[in-house]
């Protein structure tokens, strides 16, 4: 494992009537367990890079804890072909993660971890306080700067950026990862541990828009998430009940609101 995103693999390149044997740059997708206080909760398919950034924007985004202080330590170790992220976490925290735990008999290693009902899957998001209003042109900014800070990207072309703009649309934090959940993740932990977030800020990702993605923008108090491709409808659903104007289709000086609209200044 490199912990850069990125390994070099054999490859063919085949063309008609040739054949070229050359070396490419991929994505490096590794298992990432998620231990807390000794217990494994999910396994999640990442990036091994900024894990600590990872596994503290999940445990926040999914509510395993209500505040970055409730985590108390945190220890990245690699283990056997994957990587383990052993976190301490309050004892009231972790009593309510062994609850939600308790009839689950299985689980995936991707989409809604920990959850063992559709109760729990299609839980209420609470609402984002005090929303701010958003101008395009600041969308349309930080769009157009995520391929500046896109760095495993350039080199292997598969991961997914998250990044969170100021109001004026100026890009502060952005985390990559093959897994669009889990850039979003990551972006959220590394807002927790820099206090970035200014009021008014919203987030951009160089995805498609899912139900999750707006839960864990609403997560970190999101004015709104804006994305390169379509959303969902259960997405468009929970953004209007967050409050979190969600934009979509943000390409060639052109976007379109599905929820919100009244939020975003033309």
């Amino acid at each position: 494992m490199s912990r850069e995103g990125s390994v070099r693999r054999p490859a063919r390149r085949l063309t008609a009537g040739t054949s070229e044997t050359l070396e490419e740059t991929v994505a490096e997708e590794v298992a990432i367990a998620l231990v807390y206080n000794g217990i494994s909760h999910a396994v999640m398919m990442a990036t091994p890079c900024d894990l600590e950034d990872f596994a503290r924007g999940f445990s926040l985004t999914e509510r395993i804890v209500e505040r970055p202080s409730e985590i108390y330590d945190m220890e990245v170790e690699p283990v056997g072909r994957g990587i383990e992220v052993r976190l301490e976490i309050a004892a009231q925290r972790m009593a309510g993660l062994q609850q939600r735990r308790r009839s689950l008999a299985g689980r995936t290693g991707c989409g809604l971890c920990g959850v063992d009902s559709l109760e729990a899957a299609l839980r209420a998001v609470p609402a984002v306080s005090n929303p701010h209003r958003v101008a395009r042109l600041a969308i349309e900014r930080a769009m157009a700067g995520l391929p500046e800070h896109q760095r495993i990207n350039r080199t292997n072309g598969a991961t997914h950026a998250a990044g969170w703009a100021s109001p004026e649309g100026t890009l502060v934090a952005v985390r990559e990862d093959v897994g669009r959940h889990n850039a979003l993740d990551k972006l959220a932990g590394a807002l927790a541990s820099s206090d970035a977030a200014e009021p008014g800020g919203f987030v951009v990702v160089t995805s498609r828009c899912s139900y999750e993605m707006v839960q864990k923008a609403a997560a970190i108090a999101a004015s709104a998430i804006a994305a390169v491709s379509a959303p969902t409808s259960l997405a468009i659903e929970t953004a209007e009940q967050a409050g979190v104007a969600l934009v979509a289709f943000v390409r060639e000086g052109r976007l379109t609101v599905y929820a919100h609209a009244d939020r975003i200044i033309a």
